[in-house]
């Protein structure tokens, strides 16, 4: 019987080691399935508050040297979407952004962290604000571990520029989408 039980307890602690192993997750304590006015963007006829959403994140990958935040929108009607928020050089030793640290002014970020511009033509970040009458839209928020420091790149990098150096650097990335609409007038 005493066999048979640390028999057991060795076949479990096995099985959960290998078949527990912890996923790279992204989470927020402010957003939910709908961001608000909280997070909408302030202009293009937009009247939110333009807070960037508090994100945390755990399991990052071995190797991880630091990590970049990008929020993008899909459904946005230009053809090749819409970057709302484009973060690196995010230090290893972080683990989460608090709310309102998109706001380049507030400087809530770690030091040497980059926000590069945006769709909107500014640094930092750049809320929901889809088209009146044109539905909802998806915000794929998404944290990338990478294998550098650094990505080398400054504010004035274009998120498209900064998305190629983020695929060549990607070990693990973890992501999590919210919806907005703009009602009508």
């Amino acid at each position: 019987m005493t066999k048979s039980i640390l028999l057991l307890a060795f076949f479990m602690a096995f099985t959960s080691s290998v078949h527990g192993q912890q996923t790279f997750t992204l989470t927020s304590s402010d957003l939910g399935g709908e961001a608000t006015i909280t997070e909408e963007f302030n202009g293009f006829g937009c009247i939110g508050s333009n807070q960037s959403p508090q994100l945390s994140w755990r399991n990052a990958p071995e190797g991880t040297k630091s990590f970049a935040v990008t929020m993008y929108d899909p459904d946005a009607p230009t053809g090749s979407g819409w970057w709302h928020w484009v973060v690196f050089d995010i230090p290893a030793s972080t683990n989460e952004l608090v709310s309102g640290a998109g706001n380049t002014a507030l400087n809530l970020m770690p030091d040497g962290v980059i926000q590069s511009i945006t769709n909107y033509g500014a640094p930092g970040y750049g809320g929901p604000c889809p088209p009146e009458g044109h539905g909802l839209h998806q915000y794929i928020i998404t944290v990338y571990a990478l294998k550098t420091d650094s990505l080398g790149l400054d504010v004035s990098t274009n998120p498209a520029i900064v998305g190629y150096n983020l695929w060549n650097n990607t070990l693990a990335k973890a992501s999590m989408v919210t919806y907005y609409q703009r009602s009508g007038k």
